[in-house]
C-alpha cells in the first residue's frame, strides 16, 4: 500500500513538471519570462497547515503557536484562555536557496522537538504558465519527555506479547505532505493536499501510520485581512491498520479564523478543535469533535528577517 502511494504521488510530480516545461516552450521560440503570482498566502503557515509559500532566499523566519484549554468552562476560565490544556510552539526557518528553506521547533505537549524542511517545486504564474503551485513539506518530531511517561521505560511489542527497553528510535515520529495550490482571484486561495503519518511507537490499540487528506485557504476582504480556514481529515485505509477494530479513531481537524498581515508581520487569531501543533500530532491523535465544548482558541505569529 504503501509502495503505491508513493508511486501515485511520484507520477503525478513528473506529470505536472513536464506539463508546466510543456506549456513553457512552443515551437515559435522563446515566450516573455511569465512571473509567480504576487502573494498567494501572506505566511508559509495557515493556522495549522504549511502553504505553497517560501519567503525569499537568507530570510529567517520566526514563529510562536499558542492555543488555550477548550471553552466548554465558559467565563469561568475566560474560555479556556485561563484553564488546562494550553499548548505552544516556538520555531525558527531559513531559507538557505531559492524555494527552500528549513527549520526546527520545540513544542509544551510531550516536549517535542521537530526538524522540517520544505521545498517550492513549482509556481503559479500570472500567465497560467504554470496553473498551480506545488511543494513538498517533511518533519521529523522527537518526543523529549522523560522514559517513565512510556510504560516505565518498556513498550509492548504486540498486545499479549513481551515488552522490551524503550530506545531513542521510540521517540521518532514522521510527516510528509503533498500541497496543492492555486490563487483563483486577488481574493481567493485554496490548497489541497495528502499527507503520511509514522509514528516508531504506539499503544497496542493504535496504529503506526496514518493517511490524511487537507484542505485550506483564505479569503481576503480588507488590504490586511483574511478570513482562514483549515481541515485535516484523517483516513480510515484498513490496508495499513494493524487493527481487527477501529478503537478510538482520530477525529477530523477543522478550524476557522482571521488574519492580518503587514508585511513582515503576519497574525492569526482561529478557533479549532484540534489542541495539538504538530501536524503529525492532529492526524494521529486528535479527539475533539468540532462542537462548543472542544473547540480552542489559538493564535499564531510570524515575523520575518532578511540577511
Amino acid at each position: 500500500m504503501k509502495k503505491n502511494i508513493l508511486f501515485i504521488i511520484l507520477v503525478f510530480l513528473i506529470s505536472t513538471i513536464s506539463f508546466a516545461q510543456e506549456v513553457a516552450n512552443d515551437s515559435t521560440g522563446v515566450k516573455e519570462k511569465d512571473k509567480p503570482v504576487r502573494s498567494p498566502f501572506e505566511s508559509s503557515y495557515l493556522i495549522d497547515a504549511q502553504t505553497t509559500v517560501v519567503p525569499a532566499v537568507k530570510t529567517l523566519e520566526a514563529i510562536i503557536q499558542h492555543k488555550f484549554g477548550t471553552i466548554e468552562n465558559g467565563s469561568s476560565d475566560l474560555w479556556g484562555i485561563y484553564g488546562a490544556g494550553t499548548n505552544i510552539r516556538f520555531g525558527l526557518n531559513y531559507v538557505i536557496v531559492k524555494n527552500f528553506q528549513i527549520g526546527a521547533g520545540i513544542t509544551k505537549t510531550k516536549m517535542a522537538t521537530d526538524l522540517n524542511a520544505k521545498w517550492v517545486i513549482l509556481k503559479q504564474t500570472r500567465k497560467n504558465t504554470i496553473p498551480v503551485a506545488v511543494a513538498l513539506f517533511g518533519n521529523v518530531a522527537i518526543d523529549g519527555r522523560n522514559v517513565s511517561a512510556f510504560e516505565s521505560g518498556k513498550v509492548r511489542v504486540a498486545y499479549s506479547g513481551p515488552t522490551v527497553s524503550f530506545k531513542f528510535p521510540d521517540r521518532l515520529s514522521y510527516f510528509s505532505q503533498l500541497i496543492v495550490g492555486r490563487k483563483f482571484t486577488d481574493w481567493l486561495s485554496v490548497q489541497a493536499g495528502a499527507s503520511f503519518t509514522h509514528y516508531n511507537s504506539v499503544g497496542v490499540l493504535y496504529d503506526h501510520d496514518k493517511i490524511g487528506a487537507h484542505f485550506n485557504g483564505r479569503i481576503k476582504v480588507s488590504p490586511q485581512g483574511s478570513i482562514i480556514f483549515n481541515y485535516d481529515a484523517p483516513l480510515k485505509i484498513k490496508g495499513i491498520s494493524e487493527q481487527r477494530e477501529w478503537t478510538n479513531p482520530p477525529k477530523p481537524n477543522i478550524a476557522f479564523g482571521y488574519e492580518v498581515s503587514t508585511g513582515s508581520h503576519v497574525f492569526q487569531i482561529f478557533m479549532g478543535s484540534s489542541s495539538s501543533l504538530l501536524p503529525q500530532e492532529n492526524i494521529m491523535w486528535n479527539q475533539n469533535d468540532f462542537n462548543s465544548s472542544q473547540l480552542s482558541i489559538g493564535f499564531n505569529i510570524t515575523r520575518l528577517w532578511g540577511f
